[in-house]
C-alpha cells in the first residue's frame, strides 16, 4: 500500500494521541472529516494501523527496572523460543535480529532483583538459549514520529 504525505501525517497524530476524535485529525491534517474517515478506514484495513493501545509510563506501573536483553540461540530453535518468550509477562518487546546475537529484548521489572530472576531463572534456562547479554536501560523515551 502506498502511503501519501497525508496519510503519514494521520498516522504522526494518532501515534501522540489515538484517542483523536475524527474531526480533531482531519482538522490537525487540513482534510475533510468524510476524507479522513475513509483513509482511516483504508489504512486499518489494509492493516498499515493495526490497532490503537495506551502508552503508559513503566516507573508508574511500578516497573523500575528495564534492559535490554540479547539472546544467542541454538540453530533452529527460534520457532519453539518464541511462544516461551511471549509467555514472559516482564518482557515488553521481542525482535529476531541479525548480528552478533538472535535475538533483543525489551525487559521491564519491579527492581533489580526481579529483573535478576528474569535473566538468570528464566531466559537462561530456557532450551535453545546458548548465551545472554544484559544491557540495564538508565533513561529511555518512547518517540511517536514516523
Amino acid at each position: 500500500m502506498e502511503l501519501d504525505e497525508v496519510d503519514r501525517a494521520m498516522i504522526a497524530e494518532l501515534r501522540r494521541d489515538a484517542r483523536l476524535p475524527v474531526a480533531t485529525l482531519a482538522a490537525r491534517v487540513h482534510i475533510s472529516r468524510a476524507n479522513c474517515y475513509t483513509r482511516l478506514n483504508r489504512l486499518t484495513g489494509e492493516g498499515v494501523i493495526s490497532g490503537f493501545t495506551a502508552v503508559v509510563d513503566p516507573l508508574k506501573l511500578g516497573l523500575s527496572a528495564s534492559a535490554y536483553v540479547t539472546l544467542r540461540l541454538r540453530q533452529h530453535s527460534w520457532r519453539e523460543l518464541r511462544a516461551r518468550l511471549e509467555a514472559v509477562d516482564e518482557i515488553a518487546h521481542i525482535a529476531l535480529v541479525g548480528g552478533s546475537f538472535d535475538v533483543i529484548l525489551l525487559v521491564r521489572a519491579r527492581d533489580n532483583a526481579d529483573l535478576r530472576r528474569v535473566v538468570f531463572d528464566q531466559l537462561q534456562t530456557m532450551p535453545g538459549v546458548l548465551d545472554t547479554q544484559t544491557f540495564l536501560i538508565f533513561e529511555d523515551t518512547d518517540t511517536r514520529a514516523v
